[in-house]
């Protein structure tokens, strides 16, 4: 083991053991170089006044060189912040203004201890860095039947972690707290569990309540009582799009200093709440209470970055740092939650009719991009292919009877439409 990755996991066995106690083998191993191109780099940044002839970019005039043709296209920044090579932990800046947001988005932040957000390529690449730290062949990965897809292929294909899930909803479609304190509970004889919390939901578009927030935690506390170490993942992509009574507060703050055998991880980004989807800025954030464990951490996280991707994409990074900081952010931001809460409304409005009720029942939702209706009868990839190839119409078959539509990219006056015809596609399977 290099001893750099030695120094960092002493720290963690002497003032935070449970979490180094979740590390996997890669997450003990691995370290950012504190000697090399990138140390050496910096170091001539700040005292090679003469020739600086270290890092891999070309200069020409003082500045990075760049073609007019790119620099054109993008007159209203400076060469400095779109050519060179982003720091890996991201820009200073915005990893300091994205904290402020956090803080300001999640008021139970204040006055608590959490580390810098380091910007990471979107939320994927955040989840996979919390794959490889903290997962290991064979240790449990739960979260609900109602999932992204990705999971699987982030913590059981890549890392070989078992992917245990519970049902989403209870009988009376709320959330069910209980199959996920039976799934925690279930790991004590492996002392070790991951959670990912995704709220909103996708496929469902769905956040709990304030009250089934509060199970939720109390859930993952009595796991850490029993004894369990548990690595919670806020994976908060939609965070923000709350259009009802629900929370309205990533449950990253309620998990900080809960427990020692906690640790919360929080994975968010610009991807989906600023809709910048293409521009690929997310961050990861550690709920680590002891500030040698922070240190530690960051440094696996920037040798896992190191490793994989280098750095993330500078422009985009600094088009996201503007955004936040000009006057006009915040209310451009409410305009666009207002059409997306526009949208939502709508559609729960068109399926409380009865037109649809011998047709299909719908999960509850009331946040997000998504919601999802349960079919009765037919398949959901039957109905799928013939809107597909009779309707023109795009919807993605979840499971059997499961059908996920994204209201969010469908204007609200064009919702009925679509409903119907998901409705006549319904009625022509039936049919056969």
């Amino acid at each position: 083991m290099n001893p750099l990755a030695g120094q960092l996991n002493a720290k963690l066995k002497t003032d935070s053991p449970h979490i180094y106690e979740m590390l996997s083998t890669l997450g003990k191993e691995i370290y950012f170089p504190k000697e090399g191109i990138l140390s050496q780099s910096a170091e001539a940044s700040s005292q090679a006044k003469k020739y600086n002839a270290t890092i891999g970019i070309a200069t020409e005039n003082g500045g990075p060189m760049h073609l007019k043709v790119l620099q054109d296209s993008l007159s209203a920044f400076a060469p400095k912040d779109l050519y060179p090579y982003a720091p890996p932990a991201g820009k200073p800046e915005l990893r300091s203004v994205w904290r402020e947001k956090m803080i300001k988005d999640n008021p139970s932040l204040q006055d608590k201890k959490f580390s810098n957000p380091i910007v990471t390529n979107a939320l994927t690449h955040g989840l996979s860095i919390v794959a490889d730290l903290f997962a290991d062949v064979g240790d449990a990965v739960i979260y609900p039947d109602k999932n992204w897809e990705n999971y699987e292929l982030t913590f059981a294909v890549r890392r070989g972690a078992e992917i245990i899930t519970y049902p989403l909803f209870t009988e009376e479609m709320t959330f069910n707290s209980d199959g996920l304190r039976d799934a925690l509970l279930a790991q004590k004889e492996k002392g070790k569990a991951i959670v990912v919390l995704n709220f909103p939901n996708n496929p469902t578009g769905y956040t709990p309540s304030v009250a089934d927030g509060k199970k939720i935690v109390a859930a993952i506390n009595e796991a850490a009582e029993a004894g369990i170490n548990v690595v919670v993942v806020t994976d908060d992509a939609y965070f923000g799009l709350f259009f009802e009574d629900s929370l309205h507060e990533s449950l990253f703050g309620s998990l900080l200093d809960l427990h020692p055998r906690i640790l919360p991880i929080k994975v968010d980004g610009a991807t989906k709440e600023e809709y910048v989807w293409g521009f690929r800025v997310g961050f990861i954030t550690y709920g680590a209470q002891d500030l040698e464990a922070i240190v530690a951490l960051e440094q696996k996280t920037l040798g896992i970055i190191r490793a994989t991707i280098s750095s993330g994409p500078h422009p985009s990074q600094t088009f996201i740092l503007k955004a936040l900081q000009d006057p006009n952010f915040e209310a451009q931001k409410e305009e666009k939650f207002q059409v997306m809460k526009g949208r939502a409304n709508k559609v729960k409005e068109l399926l409380n009719t009865d037109q649809y009720a011998d047709t299909w029942e719908y999960y509850p939702f009331n946040s997000g991009y998504f919601m999802c209706l349960r079919l009765k009868d037919v398949s959901a990839e039957d109905v799928r292919l013939r809107l597909l190839r009779e309707y023109e119409v795009g919807t993605i078959a979840l499971g059997a009877h499961d059908l996920r539509i994204a209201f969010s990219c469908i204007a609200e006056e064009y919702l009925e439409d679509l409903f119907n015809l998901i409705y006549q596609a319904v009625q022509d399977v039936k049919k056969g």
